[in-house]
């Protein structure tokens, strides 16, 4: 005792070690309990960093830092000056990162606020990850989604302009997002605009409710596959972010009706709105939305869910703002609810409908929304089965306005539908696209000599059977202002067949794809290239195996604006690549020669010479070149990105 007391204020207070003779001699001094007393001379800090713990026959140290309570570390933090002292600490433990990312940017000291706010000024400024208004974007994926990674995101972006835009696509992990981390996000990032959450079985209401509490500035959110968010999240979201403008929401089983009315009440200026596999959503749910975003919603997708005619209703007489429609999958839908949703007179701004496998189209109520869409611009209708050619040529005497038309999978349509929509469409319609009809039969139509489809520049029939030599050249006659087609996986279109075509294309093609159209040979490639080879573009060759160095040779003379070739799987040989070296097309960027066997280390020269000016170049699949071949190609060509 008479050892502390004599104390004279000598840096040698402690080294750690014991001060009595009997270490038993502490309970003099020290207490056991839960305060530890120590005696510490007002004239002198000591050195002691911990408080001394009794253990068995001697005294043991722990550093002080782990025995601070979290009060303390909080009123350390929030003092710091700015945010990258406090991101500093952050980096120091599990810990100090989850405290720091737990404070809120109303609660930093008032002396540090000017000083933090001039530091986020500069960042602003200076940092060029900053995007959109001063705002960063962070996504993460698979593993990497976790509380601590959203912890960090909270704590470095809040120096650097704020977090704008979070995408989190998890991996259904233990250790995946919980409400940890989204409440991290939410005391940092009060400047959330977007947020996007896919597949997170781990995340809750609760999670929800904090985004809710602290990030009012939310815009877009998107809710993917998240089981465990139940109404109580989009009640919550609805209160706390009423600016809320697009909502997804995703194969999310327990959102319901009472969700989507809390969204309907609060949030007022809703743009966008998809839902999608979401069993509890019902026709009060899409009623509400509508009712009461009736001037603002302008674009609207459901899929997957259990609405009945009546949501239809709805949207035909309310949706006065709605330019984007989908409607995917309704199995309780009937041809009355389109025909009611035509006749609602509601749908005036329409722009742009795709209706996937509702069994509910049907040719009258086709009829009915191609007159109660007077702006109609874009429509796609894909596995309609009860579609027929008398719905189809109605919809396209109705529909005025019409500029594009996507038909997949329609297999009541015949050619006589397809025919009769192009003679019937109005003087805007450009493109049409015509996949997997396998009712489509090749057979000769006796056209009238006057009717001609003068507007239609885009031309699309994709894996058709039936679709072969008669019409396409009935198809050269009525659209003579062809400048892209796409006619792939036609096995029945010869020679006999397209030349008439590409005689009658009076606009010059510019974008011509025919993949796997087997029995077209070299005479349909020189034809093109002699009448279309000044505004020729892309061409695509791929798996035309009568296509042979001929054709090269032809595309080098007269196609000198081709920057797209793709003749994969062709037989061409090192000639018909030397024909093109030697032809100089300066503007070539793109080559494919995948499976083309006859090419060989012969043609590294050519491949050189058009290495100049080409970005792309597929050497997949080519057996006869070497990887010595490619490696020099890969050192030569250093601009442009090689596939072998």
């Amino acid at each position: 005792m008479s050892k502390l007391f004599s104390f004279s204020g000598s840096d040698d207070f402690c080294h750690g070690g014991s001060i009595y003779p009997n270490p038993k001699e502490s309970n003099i001094l020290l207490s056991l309990g839960r305060h530890v007393d120590v005696y510490f001379p007002p004239c002198k800090r000591s050195r002691i960093s911990a408080p001394f713990v009794f253990s068995g026959e001697r005294f043991e140290q722990k550093p002080s830092i782990e025995v601070l309570p979290d009060e303390c570390f909080f009123e350390i933090f929030r003092r710091l000056p700015g945010g990258q002292e406090r991101s500093a600490c952050a980096c120091v433990s599990k810990r100090w990162l989850t405290l720091v990312s737990n404070i809120r940017r109303d609660e930093i000291s008032d002396k540090t606020t000017e000083a933090l706010n001039l530091k986020d000024v500069d960042s602003e400024v200076g940092d060029q990850d900053v995007q959109g208004g001063g705002y960063l974007s962070r996504s993460l994926e698979g593993n990497k989604a976790t509380d601590v990674r959203l912890a960090a995101i909270a704590v470095g972006t809040a120096s650097r302009g704020g977090l704008g835009k979070l995408f989190i696509r998890g991996s259904n992990s233990s250790l995946g997002v919980t409400t940890v981390g989204l409440r991290a996000i939410s005391r940092g990032c009060p400047s959330l605009r977007v947020l996007s959450l896919w597949n997170l079985s781990s995340l809750g209401d609760e999670g929800l409710r904090e985004i809710a509490d602290g990030c009012h500035q939310l815009r877009k959110l998107d809710l993917c596959h998240c089981p465990a968010i139940t109404n109580e999240s989009l009640h919550a979201i609805g209160k706390g972010c009423p600016d809320l403008t697009d909502l997804t929401i995703e194969g999310c089983a327990n959102i319901g009706n009472e969700g989507i009315q809390a969204i309907a009440r609060y949030c007022p200026n809703l743009k966008s709105l998809s839902i999608e596999g979401c069993p509890l959503v019902g026709d009060q749910g899409i009623a509400s939305l509508l009712t009461s975003a009736s001037y603002s919603l302008t674009k609207v997708k459901l899929q997957a869910l259990n609405i009945t005619d009546v949501s239809l209703a709805i949207i035909g007489h309310y949706g006065k703002a709605v330019t984007d429609l989908s409607l995917n999958s309704l199995p309780n839908v009937t041809e009355k609810g389109f025909w009611v949703m035509g006749n609602g007179h509601g749908l005036q701004k329409l722009k742009s409908f795709t209706i996937k496998a509702c069994l509910g189209v049907t040719d009258l109520g086709l009829e009915a929304v191609g007159k109660g869409c007077p702006n109609l611009k874009q429509f796609c209708l894909r596995k309609c089965a009860f579609l027929s050619d008398n719905g189809l040529v109605s919809f396209a005497k109705a529909a005025g306005s019409l500029e594009s038309l996507e038909l997949e999978e329609c297999h009541r349509v015949t050619q006589f539908g397809f025919f009769g929509s192009l003679l019937n469409c109005g003087p805007k319609f450009k493109a049409i696209s015509l996949v997997n009809c396998l009712s489509i039969k090749d057979l000769s139509l006796g056209l009238p000599p006057l009717s001609r489809c003068e507007s239609l520049r885009s031309l699309a029939i994709r894996n058709c059977p039936g679709f072969g030599d008669a019409s396409v050249a009935a198809l050269g006659k009525l659209c003579p202002r062809l400048q892209n087609m796409e006619l792939s996986g036609l096995h029945g279109i010869t020679d006999a067949g397209f030349l008439p075509l590409l005689e009658s294309c009076e606009a010059g093609l510019v974008k011509v794809n025919l993949s796997d159209c087997l029995n077209l040979s070299d005479k349909v490639v020189c034809k093109m290239a002699d009448l279309h080879g000044w505004t020729l573009e892309m061409l695509n060759l791929d798996g035309c195996c009568k296509i042979s160095d001929a054709s090269l040779v032809a595309i080098a003379e007269d196609c000198q604006l081709l920057s797209d070739l793709d003749v994969s799987k062709c037989v061409i040989t090192d000639s018909g690549i030397a024909a093109l070296a030697r032809s100089g097309l300066i503007n070539l960027q793109i080559l494919s020669v995948s499976g083309c066997s006859m090419v060989t280390d012969k043609s590294l020269p050519s491949l050189g010479k058009l290495g100049q000016t080409l970005l792309g170049l597929n050497l997949q699949k080519c057996e006869a070149i070497s990887s010595s071949a490619v490696d020099l190609l890969v050192e030569r060509l250093w601009r442009c990105d090689i596939l072998f």
